[in-house]
């Protein structure tokens, strides 16, 4: 059977490229290859560096009302497309149905929020700052911005966080897809043209390796780009876009920690650990795959995570009675593995293995169930370390002041959450926690695209988060204008700017 080889695009067109090296994308359930993408030259890269260039003026120029009308209308194609790319999520990335629907709902609500446009970025004015003048500030968008992107949320990261706001504020697009998850991406490109019919070139795609992707954060023509991948990369991507007069944004890893004290609600709280570091077969920055657990009800706790983990209906990503489907592919299937190799020779006590998990009539699928590491100690980086995959990791404390110097002690950041009916430790908590995005017994903090995504230490670099407020500042920069007009005949006038009074002469 003959495999589809994608293109990129550029102008609005898709191309074939002229690249010997194509990448397989394949079907995570089965293990099937259904396309292959190119390994885009650095030529292809910059022509979608030109086009974005090309389409940059006339876009801007659009009023703000009909850019927000452009907004409204894209949003209608990507709901009328749910089911289409929540089927396509699923069948390339893993995630069962809900999961993937959710990813694609993800996408539509900060397309929402460019809607508020015409409000977010209104400027601010003073009149009679000092005798005769006035002050204005408004805010420009800032040209071409770059989006790289990882395999985990084809469409929420590159379509939700980074999208709409870079184009509602007047800003083109380039893409780096991920190489083993574009397909989800490339299908909302295609809708982006021929449904909602955005001009040409405000949005352009390539697929290609970290070499050809460098040209993004060096060309003087990019001038802001958004990261989401691993802490070392995003530091690299940091430092050289910032040293090429970028601004930058890079969502970095995580080890998101949750204290589950003794007086919390155990039977919804084990619920939101296993939707949390289960889900998406915790291919997420924002699983849970720690929890600090008060020593007093860790075994109750443990046993019952247990119980329900292997309740889990594991198969078929795109069959709606799974519950956890397959990682996004051998590799890195091979790589979760190794962490809990690491974990049982590190000498945390292994209480559910998912290894070896087989899917009858589906044995090619990259599939891996479940796994509970307990007694897990200070030093046992697989406590410390993001292992991306569906692995949770039980550390006991002996209470609140133990579970929060234990979590603090995280060099990652991203959320962080507890589980408890006091008021007075949720309290403290939200102020005391390291976490940017902070949960009382919500087990995935994340907020509403109407706030940032906020992380913090190594799972954050840039001073703009992506989303909220933070979003529209960072695809934009501002002006101050001061204003000083003369009456007519003004030659003949002096100020007096000791006495503020205008004296004719």
């Amino acid at each position: 059977m003959s495999v589809e080889r994608k293109g990129y695009c550029v102008n609005g067109e898709w191309r074939a490229s002229v690249t010997d090296t194509y990448t397989p994308v394949t079907d995570s359930s089965t293990g099937e290859v259904i396309a292959e993408v190119p390994r885009c030259t650095a030529e292809e890269v910059g022509e979608a560096i030109a086009s974005a260039q090309a389409a940059f003026p006339a876009w801007s120029a659009l009023s703000l009302s009909r850019r927000v009308q452009m907004m409204f209308r894209w949003r209608d194609v990507l709901v009328d497309h749910l089911d289409e790319l929540t089927l396509l999520c699923a069948k390339e990335h893993g995630k069962n149905l809900n999961e993937s629907r959710g990813d694609i709902l993800k996408a539509i609500e900060p397309t929402e929020l460019a809607c508020s446009l015409p409000y977010a970025i209104q400027g601010s004015n003073a009149v009679q700052v000092t005798t005769g003048f006035d002050c204005s500030t408004f805010r420009q968008p800032l040209g071409v911005v770059a989006g790289i992107v990882p395999f985990n949320f084809p469409a929420m990261i590159p379509w939700g966080w980074m999208v709409p706001l870079a184009i509602a504020c007047g800003n083109t697009v380039v893409l780096k897809a991920a190489t083993p998850t574009p397909l989800t991406s490339m299908r909302i490109l295609e809708l982006f043209y021929e449904e909602a019919h955005f001009p040409k070139g405000v949005v352009n795609l390539v697929t290609c390796t970290h070499n050809e992707a460098d040209i993004l954060l060096t060309d003087e023509r990019i001038k802001a780009v958004t990261f989401v991948g691993t802490t070392g990369v995003g530091k690299q991507v940091t430092a050289t876009a910032a040293a090429h007069g970028k601004r930058v944004q890079a969502q970095c890893e995580a080890k998101n920690h949750a204290l589950v004290l003794a007086d919390c609600d155990l039977e919804a709280t084990t619920n939101a650990v296993i939707n949390s570091a289960f889900g998406c077969a915790g291919e997420r920055c924002m699983a849970l795959p720690v929890c600090c657990v008060e020593e007093s009800i860790a075994d109750e706790f443990v046993a019952m995570l247990k119980q329900k983990a292997e309740a889990m209906a594991i198969g078929r990503a795109y069959d709606p009675e799974t519950k956890l489907g397959p990682l996004v592919s051998a590799e890195h299937k091979a790589r979760v593995e190794g962490w809990i190799a690491k974990g049982v020779e590190e000498g945390a006590q292994l209480v559910l293995d998912g290894r070896d998990r087989v899917i009858e009539g589906s044995e090619g699928g990259f599939y891996l169930g479940p796994t509970i590491f307990d007694h897990v100690e200070p030093g046992m980086t697989v406590g410390e370390r993001e292992i991306f995959g569906p692995v949770v990791c039980i550390k006991r404390v002996h209470g609140y002041e133990e579970g929060i110097k234990v979590m603090n002690a995280n060099p990652f950041a991203n959320g962080s959450s507890i589980f408890t009916q006091d008021g007075y430790w949720a309290r403290r908590f939200k102020l005391e926690t390291d976490g940017g995005m902070v949960g009382v017994n919500v087990g995935i903090p994340v907020p509403t695209a109407y706030y940032p995504f906020s992380g913090n230490k190594q799972s954050f670099f840039g001073d703009q988060h992506v989303l909220g407020l933070d979003g529209y500042r960072f695809y934009t920069r501002a002006k101050t204008v001061t204003e000083h007009w003369f009456d007519e005949g003004s030659s003949a006038r002096k100020l007096d700017s000791w006495e503020g009074t205008v004296e004719r002469e």
